[in-house]
């Protein structure tokens, strides 16, 4: 089930940044960045109180919460940016950089949650490399 989640991930990112560059057209990027958030919030947690998670609010640990609130930060900052990128530059060259995060999340994932890194993952890293550099130049 996994897969059809992540499949469908992918089908809706590549929705928001084709919406989001119909959507910036003469907008302040930080604007279109806090509403966009702001529909992503009422989304969230309207999920949370159809599925009735808000009960476990309680039981959140405190490394939790810090590791939320800057897995939090980082998203709002990665969102200020690409939308940026996306005001300024090309979505067709703006998208394939951004989605450079998988080589990065893989190199992280080693380094810091020592997830095994194969010749499979460094083949990929590198063919993902090489094509997010074919499509930009």
């Amino acid at each position: 089930m996994w897969f059809v989640f992540a499949l469908l991930s992918a089908v809706f990112a590549a929705l928001t940044s084709i919406l989001a560059k119909v959507g910036i057209d003469g907008v302040n990027s930080n604007l279109a960045t806090a509403i966009r958030t702001v529909v992503v919030v009422v989304m969230a947690w309207g999920m949370v109180f159809i599925t009735n998670a808000q009960n476990g609010l309680a039981d959140i640990s405190k490394k939790s919460w810090i590791f939320l609130i800057l897995s939090g930060l980082a998203t709002g900052a990665s969102w200020l940016c690409y939308y940026r990128a996306l005001q300024i530059g090309d979505a067709s060259k703006v998208v394939p950089i951004d989605k450079l995060s998988v080589v990065i999340t893989l190199i992280l994932a080693f380094v810091f949650l020592h997830e095994s890194f194969t010749v499979k993952s460094l083949i990929g890293c590198i063919l993902i490399g090489a094509g997010t550099l074919i499509m930009v130049l």
